[in-house]
């Protein structure tokens, strides 16, 4: 399999009648409003060039007209190209037969929509099951199916519910699980959080991330929000007026703009509330608890140290211990642990995924560096003020 699980090369699109001569036109130098003003064809992309890993999160974001819709409907032909190459898994789609679309739209992707495109005279099971019906499998098999896809996004009761019946937030997940029921590889979702009140598009964005913990489906995700962009993405790229300005991961974008629009997009953004603890932590070993006190006292020495987090064989954080508390210790001979296990210890830790508003308190209201773990309790390193200074500096 390639590297890159989908990849866009040298994408053009021109609306118009002379839409071949406006490609041309671009490569020569015009300008989008130049070829609008004399040719009367407008520049929906201009020579895009994307990868985008399998199982990732790829975050397209942009102001209207941006041309962000316009992409996302290339990956499923809903747009043709005015030239240009998209390969998927390897195949360039572009060449594909109208036969071999309609199976790609099928089996291999499926699409959320900002207005929820629901079929209003089918039930909600009905709307679930939509697609799996298409491919000709029997309610004895669909159904169950559509079943599972209800209970997961939290609408279990609304089977049999239409879709004027339910709220934005319930009509959307009827979208998601109807997208997700044919079990597709990418999932195209356009826009599919916006028509939807802050407070349930905040739910819908944390559902959105932890089915994608479980499922690693390859999700392209349009929006205009860099606050959702930053918070679902594991890389993001930007458009103004068809061309890519700049992509990478949302730290490299929100901390190094690469442009003035891209910085007009991050200038009001909470650096706090957008980064998390995983971007600014101090990656650091810890002590073992079995080395002793002389050979703790030589280790934190050694890396000029005045304290240091001490972790099990499996890494978990135990508590912190500075060379001040081993060198007062009667027994040097004694492990670090024992010596712990007679000490009073509430040290605060932080775990990588918080944001860095929420951990801030902990930070500045403790006069020692915090222990940082991952989710599942190792120890990965520290956090320091002076890192946090630096990080957040122009928030």
């Amino acid at each position: 399999m390639p590297t890159s699980y989908i990849k866009i090369s040298n994408l053009y699109k021109v609306f118009g009648e002379q839409s071949s001569d406006g490609v041309t036109k671009l490569k020569q130098g015009l300008s989008k409003d130049e070829l609008m003003n004399r040719y009367q064809v407008s520049v929906g992309l201009s020579d895009i060039n994307l990868e985008i890993k399998q199982g990732e999160t790829f975050v397209v974001m942009g102001l209207s007209g941006s041309g962000k819709s316009t992409l996302i409907r290339h990956f499923n032909r809903l747009i043709e190209p005015s030239e240009g190459t998209i390969e998927i898994d390897g195949i360039d789609i572009c060449s594909l037969d109208k036969k071999q679309i309609q199976d790609l739209r099928r089996h291999k992707m499926s699409m959320v929509f900002q207005r929820f495109g629901l079929l209003p005279h089918r039930t909600v099971i009905q709307n679930v099951a939509y697609g799996l019906k298409i491919q000709g499998i029997s309610q004895s098999d669909w159904k169950p199916k559509a079943q599972h896809w209800i209970d997961i996004v939290g609408l279990n009761g609304y089977e049999n519910q239409y879709p004027n019946q339910l709220s934005g937030g319930q009509q959307q997940r009827v979208g998601l699980a109807r997208a997700l029921c044919t079990d597709p590889d990418i999932l195209l979702m356009d826009e599919a959080f916006s028509a939807l009140d802050p407070l349930i598009r905040s739910e819908m964005q944390q559902q959105l991330k932890d089915l994608q913990q479980k499922l690693h489906k390859t999700i392209i995700f349009i929006t205009h929000d860099l606050d959702e962009a930053l918070r679902l993405g594991d890389r993001i790229a930007i458009l103004k007026d068809g061309e890519l300005v700049q992509q990478g991961k949302p730290v490299d974008i929100l901390l190094n703009p690469a442009t003035d629009y891209v910085a007009s997009f991050v200038q009001d953004i909470n650096r706090g509330r957008a980064l998390t603890v995983r971007h600014a932590y101090l990656a650091q070993e810890g002590l073992l608890e079995t080395l002793t006190v002389a050979e703790a006292i030589k280790q934190i020495q050694q890396l000029a140290l005045s304290e240091m987090a001490v972790v099990t064989s499996e890494q978990t954080y135990i508590a912190n211990v500075t060379l001040h508390q081993l060198k007062e210790a009667t027994n040097s001979n004694a492990h670090i642990g024992e010596l712990l296990n007679t000490q009073a210890h509430d040290q605060v830790f932080a775990n990588i995924e918080q944001s860095i508003e929420s951990i801030m308190p902990s930070v500045l209201g403790s006069k020692r560096q915090l222990p940082v773990t991952e989710q599942d309790g190792r120890y990965v390193g520290v956090l320091q003020k002076e890192q946090l200074a630096k990080l957040l500096d122009g928030m």
